[in-house]
């Protein structure tokens, strides 16, 4: 149910941050902004976004990781869950090529009945190797806010693993044409699955199989809100349906998030795409209104 981060995007300036943060997905709502993409039709007038509403919890981190890289791939070499002073003269910062740093959420801080953390390893980016341990190591034991890494108006990826549907047939699965009537024994079958000679069955025809219950990143989500709960509620009559009440920080985001409600998701930075204005967004109004 955590979703693995195959690439860190590569943030500017010389200050170490965490490139990720764990969420949970309690729903959707609509927010109305002002357009302020240039160059548009609709540029200066009201926008309606479909929204989608994560409760974000303070995330604890919990050590600091280093991979070096040999033959290629990225071996780890070295761990350290301690915070004392002189634990990161212990590392090989100097054999390292990448820091992590591992990071727990606990869903019970969310208004879930889960106790047990969802654990997630989160890339780091900064000057060099060396200030990004030690940045690394400063957090651990405490726990960090979303509001300190990430501002509305931002760009971001969303990774999630997305609603299970279970064993499902090509024309769910694929969307193939059901054959005519009395063509063939089956009706929602592929017609034919490869060629007599030579035998093999090519990967790209439609199967039967696992639909949903996939990873999946969506990216460039923006953050229309940042806010909590106690200040602003967001949270509409009667609580988000199949999750409740967001009852500390929140973020909105414009668009769908993958997975069904109460999911675990991990916002990352934008890993690739067309830099825009990171300003934010003028909020006109916030529809709680259940639907």
């Amino acid at each position: 149910m955590v979703p693995r981060a195959r690439t860190w995007p590569k943030v500017e300036g010389d200050k170490p941050t965490m490139l990720a943060f764990p969420a949970f997905k309690a729903g959707t709502i609509h927010v109305i902004t002002v357009d302020d993409r240039a160059k548009t039709p609709n540029f200066g007038k009201p926008l309606f976004n479909a929204s989608s509403v994560l409760s974000m919890p303070e995330a604890e981190v919990m050590g600091v990781r280093l991979y070096a890289r040999e033959n290629g791939l990225d071996t780890p070499i070295a761990e350290s869950k301690s915070s004392e002073k002189g634990a990161g003269e212990k590392l090989p910062v100097e054999k390292a090529s990448r820091v992590t740093a591992i990071v727990a959420a606990h869903p019970d801080e969310a208004g879930l009945s889960q106790k047990e953390p969802m654990v997630m390893e989160v890339g780091v980016s900064g000057s060099d190797v060396k200030a990004q341990a030690e940045y690394v190591l400063s957090l651990i034991g405490k726990k960090v806010k979303f509001a300190d890494m990430f501002k509305p108006g931002m760009y971001v990826d969303v990774l999630g693993i997305t609603k299970g549907k279970g064993f499902e047939g090509p024309v769910t699965r694929f969307g193939i044409k059901r054959k005519q009537h009395k063509s063939r024994k089956s009706v929602r079958a592929a017609g034919v699955i490869g060629p007599w000679h030579p035998a093999a069955v090519m990967y790209t025809v439609a199967r039967a199989g696992q639909m949903g219950f996939h990873q999946r990143t969506e990216t460039g989500k923006r953050i229309l809100l940042v806010g909590n709960a106690k200040e602003k509620p967001i949270t509409p009559a009667g609580g988000f349906l199949h999750y409740g009440n967001v009852g500390g920080d929140y973020a909105v985001l414009r668009g769908s998030v993958p997975g069904p409600a109460r999911r675990f998701v991990m916002v990352r930075y934008r890993a690739r795409g067309v830099s825009r204005s990171q300003a934010p967004p003028q909020v006109i109004e916030v529809s709680t209104v259940p639907r």
